[in-house]
Formats: C-alpha cells, structure tokens, sequence
C-alpha cells in the first residue's frame, strides 16, 4: 500500500508539473531533460544504491527516498503558487525527483527478502509490482482532477501521499537488526571498483542471472516506456472522439493489463519463474507493442495495450524474481542494482529509438521497428538460454554416469 501511494503520488507530480512547465516556459528542451532527469539516474546509480543497501539498513534509504520526494513536492508547491518558477529551479527539482527514485527502487526489492520466505518470493515481487502499477494506473486521473479542482496548488496533497511509507518504515520490524541468526549472512564491504567487478563477474558466471538482466535491459533500451509520451500523438492519429478521452484509455488499457495481470496470476497460482517463460513472454509483449504501432483500429488498440500491460508486468516480474533467488546473499544488492540499472537506467536511451526516429519516420513505424529489433533480441537470448539449458543437462547426465 505504501508502494502504491508512493507511486500515486510520483505520477501526480509528472501530471501537474509538467502541465505547469509545459505552458510557462514552451520547451521543448525542458520537456526532454524531465525524461532525461528522471531514467539516468538509475543508470548511473542503482548499482551504488544497491551496494548500499547490502551495507545500510534499506528501510533508512527508502525513507531517504520519500523524504526527497516530499521535499520536492513542498518546493514545487512554493514556486507554483508564489509564481515565482525559473527555468533553472525547474532543472533542479526534476533531477531531485530522478535521485529520489533511485533511494526507493533498489532498497525497496531488497528488503523483500526479510519480509517473506524464498517459496514467496515470486508472489511477493509481482504484488510489489503490482502495488506500482496500481499507483501508475490512478496517479495520472487523480493528479488530473486535482489540477481541475484546485489548479497548480494540488501538488500540495503530494506531500501526504508520500508520508504513509516513511512513516511505516519507522518501526516496521525488518531490516539488519531483525534478521535471524540464520539468515544474518555477513555482506561484503564495498570496495569501489574492485567491488564492482565483482558483481559483473558474479553476474557473468551466472547464466540465468546474466540472460535476465539482458532481457529486462533489451526491453528497457529499445522500447522501455518511451511509448508513454508519444500517446497523445496515437490518440489524435486514431481519430476516435475526443483526443484526450482517448489518450486517457489507451493509458489505462496498458496499466488495467498488468493490474489484471497480477491478480489472475496471483489468485490462480500460474507460471512459475523460468528463464525460458520469461523470455517467451517478452517476445509476446513485442508482438503486442508492435501490432499497437501499427493498427489504426481503436478497439484492437485497447486490446494490443491491455495485452502488453499483462505480459509486461509477467515477464518483468518473473524475470526479477529469478535475479533475486539466484543473486549470492552477500551481495544481492548489488546484483539487484545491476538489475535495475539494465530495467529502469537504459530507458533513457529508448527514447532515441522511439521519440527521434519517430521524427523521421513517424511515431507507429518507430514503435514498431523499434519493438522488432527487440524481438531478434530476445530471440537470439533464447537460442542462448537453450544452449546453456542442454549443456546443463548433458553435464548432469555425465555426473549420473
């Protein structure tokens, strides 16, 4: 719940502020630094988040997090109503908001661990995820009414959504301290580079591990979320009634799909993570993306997206969950903000393939070339994965002899 107000209230302050930035200053610039601001954070910095999460307590960084979001919220809200906004403030607030994300992001995946068993760690994850996709559902209709109703001034509430969590996290019983003896595994100490070569040899040796990262950062470089953007151009070139009803659909048809997503599978036990699902849903999630760039038909537009909202938070999901159980305990944070470097860091550059192609050759014919370069992606990693699986198998059956 505290993950879901936390991303309710992130996307309350894209909806307002760069509603406000939008008509103050006319730039186009501005708009790309706010994308730019937000992902390359988490490309720089995850995997130094995650490095302190195997050392800190992750509670304290998440609630470092919020504490950040609250007080970029609080700025946002003295600049709006005051009118006293520059453009330079503006720059500032928004790569404020980018490093807060990252304080939450990584800590927040670790912590799992001390929260549920590793026979639950599947559910737990694709609950996490979905708390988020809750909150990416909500945030940009509630953020919308509230600049109906009380104008730029709304971004006020922001403050209280974000306060549930770091308050939780005061007394909330996990974290280093009460972990059993058991589990209480010593964590490396980070070494700076040294450190970090060893995360990229511990994920090297690992093939699954590895596979997973490539397949969530494949995802994340070549479409990522870029599309999200680019909706108001769909919507208008669809034609169907009001542009901004249907702008709001097609947003909701993709976050409906992975909300609906978890709670089927959820409820009914389904997919077990495996590396070769995974990367069967990921090629299924290009056909759906795909198919939505290049369709004119508003109904299958709907359905496209609702599916792809379903197959992302599935193999997203999954795919994390393999990281986490398959990540050594003395350093699964830092194999953790590998992971979300390649999941979340690299959709700064998805926006090259989408955004600036599409300039080009317009937004469907980049979406669409764009979700078939990450098909043969994913395609030539399943030709990898299979290799790596008979090898297994032909070593097993050598051992067995």
């Amino acid at each position: 719940m505290g993950n879901a107000l936390a991303m309710l209230a992130d996307n309350i302050e894209h909806v307002i502020s760069y509603w406000v930035l939008g008509n103050k200053f006319h730039s186009a610039a501005l708009g790309g630094f706010a994308v730019i601001s937000h992902w390359v954070p988490f490309l720089l910095f995850s995997g130094y988040a995650g490095a302190l999460a195997d050392r800190l307590d992750p509670r304290r960084m998440i609630q470092a997090g919020m504490g950040l979001f609250m007080f970029v919220s609080a700025c946002w809200s003295v600049l709006f109503i005051s009118g006293a906004l520059q453009i330079w403030e503006a720059w500032i607030l928004l790569t404020l908001h980018g490093f807060a994300g990252v304080l939450w992001t990584t800590p927040a995946q670790l912590m799992i661990h001390d929260i549920v068993e590793p026979s639950q760690l599947q559910s737990a994850v694709r609950l996490n995820a979905t708390s988020r996709y809750l909150g990416l559902l909500m945030g940009p209709a509630l953020g919308s009414g509230l600049l109906l109703v009380f104008g730029s001034s709304g971004i006020v509430f922001n403050i209280l959504f974000y306060a549930p969590l770091l308050l939780w996290l005061w007394k909330a019983p996990y974290g280093p301290r009460f972990r059993a003896a058991a589990h209480a595994v010593p964590r490396a100490v980070a070494r700076g580079l040294a450190d970090a070569v060893a995360t990229v040899r511990a994920v090297a040796d690992n093939r699954l591990i590895l596979v997973m990262i490539m397949l969530t950062g494949g995802a994340s470089f070549f479409v990522g979320s870029a599309y999200g953007p680019q909706m108001p151009q769909f919507a208008r070139d669809l034609g169907h009634g009001d542009p901004g009803l249907s702008y709001a659909a097609l947003l909701c048809a993709d976050a409906a799909g992975a909300l609906v997503a978890a709670i089927v599978l959820e409820s009914r036990g389904l997919l077990a993570a495996r590396g070769g699902t995974a990367l069967f849903l990921g090629a299924l999630w290009c056909l759906a993306i795909g198919g939505f760039a290049l369709t004119h038909d508003y109904a299958l537009c709907l359905t496209l997206l609702f599916m792809a909202g379903f197959m992302e938070l599935t193999f997203n999901s999954m795919s994390q969950t393999l990281v986490q159980l398959g990540a050594p305990v003395e350093m699964r944070g830092r194999i953790i903000g590998v992971f979300v470097t390649a999941a979340m860091g690299l959709r700064a550059f998805s926006g090259i393939f989408v955004g600036l192609l599409g300039d080009w050759v317009g937004v469907h014919y980049s979406l669409a070339l764009s979700a078939g370069a990450l098909l043969l992606w994913i395609l030539w990693l399943a030709t990898q994965w299979r290799t790596t699986v008979a090898q297994a198998a032909s070593e097993e059956r050598g051992r067995a002899n």
